[in-house]
């Protein structure tokens, strides 16, 4: 679609086949998952059984905005019909009551109508017009012979001003939507996890095809799954926070060029067990919501997007996009969504910090030991677990280390203290006969 808006070069989707034809393959269930996001940012959930559509009335003008355009011009087209011909009912009533619409002489003078050149329906239907859009033909005119004409006349154009603006207001509103500048903001198909700093790192890439920036642009990550409580309850729909990587520890992002979103995948988040097995069997939907403000309307806008566990692709990482030419920055387009593979263990995150020395069992269960430089006595340094994070009173599981001096025939017991403690105990013990 953004190829044939002329937004995209045509490039990019031989490309993105190209991409997807090279993707390792990847076993899929025979019957689709389901999703709450599309692709596209539409919601994809049917609402059925709703008994109150009263509902819907009572907010008309968002009901019309949000119909689709060949409802609202069929809309449009009737509200002005039904009250040209509702009018032209009226004013043909009041000619007829009158005797405007008894053949007379023309030769002969008779009594002044209450509109003249009325005759028949078909002429106080284009009365009802003219007097509806303000076109004055001359030909037709409200006299001062019946006051209730004129009285139907300011009816008709306060009720013709208020479909005007309210026809108006709808068409104006659904040209201006804001997720209509959301189709020049693109996505990554796939998102990636890949080491990053050492840590596994859940990363996808969007970018924005415009020059126009998106001010005060966020970015929100959310994972919904099926979760069971402990007593057994199955909530359908968790939704949990993820934390966007920022230094800044907020969500807002600078999108003047394409960027690479990147979330640590640490012990606080909910993808920390997921390792490269579980993952095609996991049950939950990245959702990623991107808000800001057009630059060029001042109207807040959303993106949104997501993306199931087959589209998450395992130790792979985006290629770089972005050069330096005659001064600027150039990106190319054309290599948006395409990876490389890069070495990475098949482990989950929780998996690979056990490897590492975190312990998880006894009363530290579920906090890791800090990571720091250890001394040994006077002698060198060498790298082990601290203390746990929030327990002051924890032992590390370096408390004591044995050392055989073979040549002086005398074992020396040492223990190990952290940098920056003032506690240094040495205890030797001669071994003699």
């Amino acid at each position: 679609m953004l190829a044939r808006k002329g937004l995209m070069p045509d490039g990019f989707l031989l490309t993105r086949l190209a991409e997807d034809a090279a993707q390792p393959s990847r076993t899929r269930p025979k019957s689709q998952r389901a999703r709450f996001i599309t692709k596209s940012g539409s919601c994809n959930v049917a609402h059925k059984n709703i008994r109150e559509q009263g509902r819907f009335l009572q907010d008309v003008f968002t009901t019309m905005v949000d119909l689709k355009w060949q409802h609202s011009l069929l809309i449009f087209t009737s509200a002005f019909l039904c009250s040209w011909m509702l009018f032209a009912m009226v004013w043909w009533l009041l000619a007829f009551a009158h005797g405007d619409l008894e053949p007379r002489d023309p030769n002969e003078p008779g009594p002044v109508p209450c509109v003249t050149s009325i005759h028949s329906f078909t002429s106080a239907f284009l009365f009802s017009i003219e007097v509806q859009v303000t076109i004055g033909f001359g030909g037709r005119m409200v006299t001062e012979e019946c006051p209730l004409a004129i009285i139907v006349l300011i009816i008709q154009n306060i009720l013709g001003l208020i479909i005007n603006a309210i026809m108006l207001g709808c068409v104006f509103m659904k040209t201006a939507q804001a997720n209509r500048r959301a189709e020049t903001l693109i996505f990554s198909r796939n998102a990636v996890i890949a080491p990053r700093n050492g840590r596994p790192t859940l990363m996808f890439r969007v970018g924005d095809l415009r020059k126009s920036m998106i001010i005060s642009a966020t970015i929100q990550l959310q994972v919904i799954r099926r979760t069971v409580t402990a007593e057994g309850e199955v909530i359908p729909v968790c939704q949990l926070d993820i934390q966007v990587e920022n230094p800044l520890r907020s969500n807002g992002i600078f999108l003047v060029s394409p960027l690479i979103i990147s979330h640590t995948i640490d012990r606080g988040s909910p993808l920390y067990e997921v390792s490269a097995q579980s993952l095609a069997t996991e049950d939950l939907e990245i959702i990623v919501i991107l808000e800001g403000v057009v630059e060029t309307t001042g109207i807040t806008m959303q993106a949104r997007t997501s993306y199931t566990p087959e589209e998450i692709l395992w130790g792979r990482r985006f290629v770089s996009i972005m050069t330096e030419e005659d001064g600027r920055y150039s990106v190319d387009y054309s290599k948006f969504g395409n990876t490389v593979p890069v070495r990475m263990p098949a482990l989950s995150a929780k998996e690979l910090d056990q490897t590492r020395g975190v312990q998880d069992s006894g009363p530290h269960e579920g906090k890791p030991q800090g990571w720091g430089l250890v001394r040994a006595g006077r002698g060198g340094y060498r790298r082990g677990g601290g203390r746990a994070c929030d327990e002051a009173a924890a032992k590390p599981w370096y408390v004591t280390a044995e050392k055989e001096d073979e040549k002086k025939g005398q074992k020396k017991t040492v223990k190990l203290e952290e940098i920056g403690r003032e506690i240094e105990e040495e205890t030797i013990e001669d071994l003699s006969d």
